[in-house]
């Protein structure tokens, strides 16, 4: 297993000995979701004028889409993480993701206007995106020092960001180029996508190598170190930890309490009366956050411990709620809002992924990660349908009072719940030696 080596129950991890690059793998992976955003995020950007404008599909109608897909996600994600266990194949598996998504984009172009077609289309995407991300992070964890996850999950999600702001801004290039020739878009899109699965083959090492020497920080536990157990049994069998189930059960209540971004930029367009045309550019100033913040919020996590910075996160996100209510200025409300939805992505992304992955044993991480996943996109799902539909029955204020107080609940019961880091000395012993890793050189 990856276990926290801590000299004390609740202790943070302990913190790296000098400065270490950021692991070569870890490297590989973030170009590679980089590209992959730039090729999903110009289609994600003009995906919404084309159907409704451009094909006029009602509203009701790019919903069920949009459904369609979202739905697509959440069904895969743990198929794709108990597959990629089995026999490690998390390259191969993940490899499978990414180029469903990039041929999804060729079946746009061909789709043509068939709603059908489209929908095939948009759910191939999800599907791809479902499949590939927990072998994806599973890599993450695999290929990083335990001590250094958060730090080595912030610089991926730093570069994944990079890319989904560089894909809108070439999407509305292309198209202000070519006169709204919305099928350039598409065509790049997909040539964009094959670029990131041959960056895949070429730069992702596949199996780490068991004869990798461990790393100088690693505890000597003698000759069985050589060899770490495996696994055994079923995907279910991550829920044996209790500390697992721990995380399992905040990332699904205090996912259950998120309202989806989408809400928060329409309130934000209405206190502001915003012009229909600036909406688009509303996400690309909280990823901008985002992208300044993820690296220094992993290496802040992998200093103090992950717990608090999770915690944090879910606060700067009941801030921005309280901000959408409060009677302040337009100027900063706008900056405001944008800076604790970027700083909440920043905080909490990646740095749950670092806060499960000690807690999974060998053969068992993409599973475990794609659980915790899962659970946080459903919940999602559900908090969106719900505060919908209390905006529809008793306006948007009411809706927003509502989530505030649905969050403000999950974090304190999160705070209590929340494992403080990774197990204890004893949980080390008593679990055997940990994986040899590849040395990054």
């Amino acid at each position: 297993m990856y276990l926290a080596t801590t000299g004390r129950r609740g202790a943070p991890p302990a913190p790296s000995r000098g400065r270490r690059r950021v692991p070569g793998t870890v490297l590989a992976l973030g170009a590679v979701s980089l590209v992959t955003d730039i090729s999903s995020e110009m289609v994600t950007a003009v995906l919404p004028l084309y159907l409704v404008v451009g094909l006029g599909l009602s509203p009701l109608q790019f919903g069920l889409l949009d459904g369609v897909s979202t739905g697509a996600t959440a069904l895969v994600r743990i198929l794709g993480g108990a597959t990629a266990d089995r026999g490690g194949r998390h390259k191969q598996v993940a490899g499978l993701g990414y180029a469903l998504s990039a041929c999804s984009r060729l079946g746009l172009l061909l789709a043509g206007g068939s709603a059908g077609g489209i929908a095939a289309a948009l759910a191939a995407d999800r599907l791809g995106k479902g499949v590939r991300t927990a072998p994806r992070d599973a890599l993450i964890t695999l290929h990083s020092p335990p001590e250094e996850l958060g730090r080595a999950f912030g610089t991926h999600r730093a570069m994944d960001t990079t890319g989904a702001l560089l894909g809108p801004l070439a999407a509305f290039a292309l198209l202000y180029a070519t006169a709204e020739a919305y099928e350039a878009v598409f065509a790049v899109s997909f040539c964009v996508g094959v670029f990131g699965v041959l960056l895949w083959v070429l730069l992702v090492p596949g199996r780490r190598s068991t004869g990798a020497r461990m790393r100088p920080e690693t505890p000597d536990l003698g000759p069985a170190a050589k060899a770490a157990p495996r696994a055994r049994g079923g995907l279910l069998a991550v829920l044996r930890s209790p500390a697992y189930r721990r995380i399992l059960l905040c990332a699904a209540l205090l996912g259950a309490a998120t309202v989806g971004d989408a809400f928060l930029y329409l309130l934000l367009q209405r206190r502001l009366e915003l012009d229909a045309t600036w909406f688009p550019f509303l996400p690309l100033g909280a990823a901008g956050v985002y992208l300044l913040l993820a690296v220094p919020a992993g290496r802040l996590a992998d200093r103090v411990g992950r717990r608090r910075p999770l915690l944090y996160g879910h606060g700067a996100l009941l801030l921005a709620y309280g901000l959408l209510l409060a009677p302040v200025p337009d100027v900063l409300l706008l900056g405001g809002v944008l800076v604790l939805i970027g700083t909440f992505y920043a905080a909490t992304d990646g740095v749950l992924m670092a806060l499960t992955g000690p807690f999974l044993a060998e053969g068992r991480q993409a599973g475990g990660l794609a659980l915790v996943q899962t659970a946080q996109a459903v919940a999602r799902l559900g908090a969106a349908v719900a505060f919908g539909a209390v905006w529809t029955a008793s306006g948007p204020e009411t809706a927003l009072v509502v989530a505030l107080l649905a969050l403000a609940a999950a974090l304190c019961c999160a705070a209590r719940v929340l494992p403080a880091a990774g197990p204890s000395p004893a949980s080390l012993r008593a679990a055997g030696p940990p994986p040899t890793s590849l040395r990054e050189d």
